[in-house]
């Protein structure tokens, strides 16, 4: 899943590329992924607009363009982006193309149909799921400690799920999610409730540090491959088997809901009921 750090570095690659850039046209490859809201055909409503700015919050990329238009792309699972050339091959997963004067190209692809990539005006753009449930963007300016309690106080849930909703903070999936609670030694399925005042400021500095510290490696890493998701260097996501890079006892790697959950027994100690 792309999350904050993923999408932000997608941002900054496409920004200077396509921002004053004119759309030539655009087509729906396959079905399913793109919701067209205009209630006009999509390559030719699209067509002779231009990129005027595009923005990220959370997990979401929006497109603003001109004469009312706005193009938002929620990756969700396996979605992605590749910036190309039109002679490149197209893959098998990808499910809209749109042309760019320059002849280039700008292809949305999606290995499980989960993503959604939305053709809107702006101001449909809080009737699509999951906009209007955002938090703020955790690569913006921290909330202070006493306000990240104060915000954190209504939820009552496993502490894991609390921070994928976005509800808290903006642009934490799954794997991110996974290194945050490392970094604080939290167990992850403990309940909010049960969270000791030194464990919630351990969480404040950890949810901030992670991404941002994780969004320094990636934009060394990725480079122009916007479609490459980078995890190698993470400390315990997907690295069940292998050793804590805190003590080295064996990470812990646990599937609930279609989602692997991974941590260290040692460093985050719980137990998986009534904790």
């Amino acid at each position: 899943m792309p999350e904050a750090p993923d999408l932000q570095v997608i941002l900054e690659f496409l920004e200077p590329r396509l921002t004053g850039r004119v759309v030539t046209g655009a087509r729906e490859v396959k079905p399913l992924v793109l919701r067209n809201l205009t209630g006009k055909p999509f390559g030719d409503d699209i067509a002779g607009r231009t990129v005027e700015k595009i923005r990220r919050h959370g997990k979401l990329l929006f497109f603003d363009l001109s004469d009312d238009r706005l193009l938002l792309i929620n990756p969700m699972l396996t979605g992605g982006l590749r910036y190309t050339d039109p002679s490149e091959k197209i893959l098998a997963t990808t499910h809209v193309i749109i042309d760019f004067e320059g002849d280039r190209q700008l292809r949305y692809f999606d290995q499980k149909k989960m993503g959604m990539v939305y053709y809107l005006r702006p101001e449909q753009v809080n009737d699509t799921p999951r906009v209007d449930e955002q938090g703020p963007d955790v690569l913006d300016e921290p909330m202070s400690l006493e306000d990240f309690r104060t915000a954190l106080r209504p939820f009552r849930g496993e502490i894991k799920g609390i921070l994928t909703r976005g509800r808290l903070v903006s642009g934490v999936g799954n794997a991110y999610a996974d290194e945050i609670l490392h970094a604080a030694m939290i167990f992850p399925y403990k309940k909010r409730t049960r969270l000791t005042d030194e464990e919630v400021e351990r969480l404040h500095e950890a949810t901030y540090d992670v991404p941002r510290s994780a969004l320094k490696v990636l934009r060394n890493e990725i480079g122009d491959a916007i479609h490459k998701k980078v995890r190698s260097f993470l400390a315990v996501h997907r690295k069940g088997g292998q050793s804590c890079p805190r003590c080295g006892y064996t990470i812990s790697a646990i599937t609930a809901n279609k989602r692997e959950t991974n941590f260290c027994r040692k460093c985050q100690p719980g137990i998986l009921v009534n904790n």
